[in-house]
């Protein structure tokens, strides 16, 4: 059955909608264009640095400039060209069959972060957007990853309060004063998140202000280590 619905429909890049070989895949070009970060990256927030050694231990400018509440981080690629246009359709292009395998994706990049008994908890919409909008993006994301790492995903975890303006266009300095006090934990959850390990989805990665703002609600209910994976970072330009 499978095979014959192949030949009506054959596989499709999730990207573009040229051909190949199997489901869920990029094509070359999109796949160069993707941008996938590999070698040496940042330990905080996953942007890559000069460097081949993925084992290594090291922090970006960023990082070293910025507190980070969060343990560890990784990213799976960079917000630019193709990552960019994957991000932008899945967010806003209800092109929601792209979570599945940019989860996969971000499930490999998250390894060194997994630890056991951890929870995978997404970064929440506003329930005014999530109206709008009809899914929330990086729940999407988290439930894949945990999915695929035989996580626990608990995708209430968190709630946003405020209906925070668009960061797009602001400096560091505004996007923390935009999140800041904007995200708290469900009251329902606290006893599952008290003591545990918990793995922050998010689709990009900017400041980290979003990233820090949970990071810092989830400490105040008692979570243990918190560790970040975003789909897509924005970084300098090498």
């Amino acid at each position: 059955m499978q095979a014959a619905l192949q030949l009506i429909f054959p596989p499709q890049c999730v990207s573009c909608g040229d051909p190949v070989g199997g489901d869920f895949n990029l094509c070359g070009p999109c796949w160069r264009e993707a941008h996938f970060i590999s070698g040496l990256v940042c330990d905080l927030c996953g942007t890559p640095l000069p460097g081949d050694d993925p084992d290594e231990k090291a922090v970006c400018d960023d990082c070293m400039q910025i507190a980070r509440p969060w343990s560890r981080g990784r990213a799976t690629l960079l917000y630019r060209d193709g990552g960019r246009r994957m991000v932008l359709a899945l967010k806003h292009a209800d092109r929601t069959e792209l979570a599945r395998p940019a989860a996969e994706w971000m499930a490999r990049a998250a390894q060194p972060l997994i630890a056991p008994g951890m929870i995978v908890v997404p970064i929440p919409l506003h329930r005014w957007r999530l109206l709008k909008r009809r899914y929330n993006q990086s729940a999407l994301l988290a439930g894949g990853v945990a999915r695929k790492l035989g996580l626990v995903h608990c995708p209430d975890a968190l709630l946003r309060d405020r209906a925070t303006p668009k960061q797009d266009g602001m400096g560091v300095e505004a996007r923390f004063a935009n999140m800041a006090g904007a995200l708290r934990v469900n009251p329902r959850r606290i006893d599952r998140i008290a003591g545990r390990d918990v793995l922050l989805v998010d689709d990009v990665m900017t400041s980290g202000a979003t990233f820090a703002t949970a990071t810092e609600a989830l400490r105040a209910a008692g979570a243990a280590d918190i560790r970040v994976i975003t789909l897509a970072r924005v970084a300098k330009e090498p």
